[in-house]
């Protein structure tokens, strides 16, 4: 009687411990599984990045901002073009300022000058060596100031931004790949722009 009571109590241990191991592998797994969603959440996301600038509060009096054209001291042709485009539709939908082109028509005058565009390769074919994705950073430099008082309003000389884009087999197709690419980034850096501005980061 004794020992089978023993064994019971043996038999009750080794059902806990498996208990327990099946719980401990499910808890696991499941952790696992969450950081495979948050990873793949992480990459999917843009891979843009910027260092705040300066920003102080804007003036009550500062109804109309200009918006020139961005200066482009990079080989890149058409990105200053892209990035005045992204800032000025940023602007007028997100705040209530007057958005014009000309410095003359307004308070306040938001500069831009792209100083470089690199692209390097991020990730290769194991068989070819070739490239499969490339790795687009922008560098701007972007201010904005009051025109009656020549204050600063925002300033960011170091303003970088990243984007990722698959390489296609296809030589020819490679530049019509790279311009979406440069439209995402045109728009996260209008974007984060804006917000640095109205939330004086």
């Amino acid at each position: 009687m004794e020992e089978t009571k023993k064994a019971k109590k043996t038999n009750h241990k080794i059902w806990n411990s498996r208990l327990a191991g099946s719980f401990s592998r499910r808890s696991a797994s499941r952790a696992y599984c969450l950081l495979l969603t948050a990873c793949s959440l992480l990459s999917s996301a843009s891979c843009g990045y910027h260092v705040a600038g300066q920003a102080t509060r804007i003036t009550p009096d500062v109804k109309t901002i200009a918006v020139p054209p961005f200066k482009n001291l990079s080989s890149t042709f058409h990105i200053e073009q892209q990035l005045t485009a992204a800032v000025t539709r940023e602007f007028l939908e997100r705040t209530h300022y007057r958005i014009v082109a000309n410095p003359d028509d307004a308070d306040a005058v938001l500069k831009g000058t792209v100083k470089e565009v690199r692209a390097r390769a991020i990730t290769f074919d194991v068989n070819t060596g070739l490239a499969t994705s490339l790795q687009v950073t922008a560098t701007t430099d972007v201010k904005l100031e009051d025109v009656h008082s020549h204050k600063l309003l925002f300033s960011n000389s170091s303003y970088i931004f990243r984007e990722e884009y698959q390489v296609s087999e296809t030589p020819s197709a490679l530049f019509e790949e790279d311009k979406p690419a440069l439209d995402r980034l045109s728009r996260d850096l209008a974007r984060t722009l804006v917000t640095d501005i109205l939330e004086n980061f």
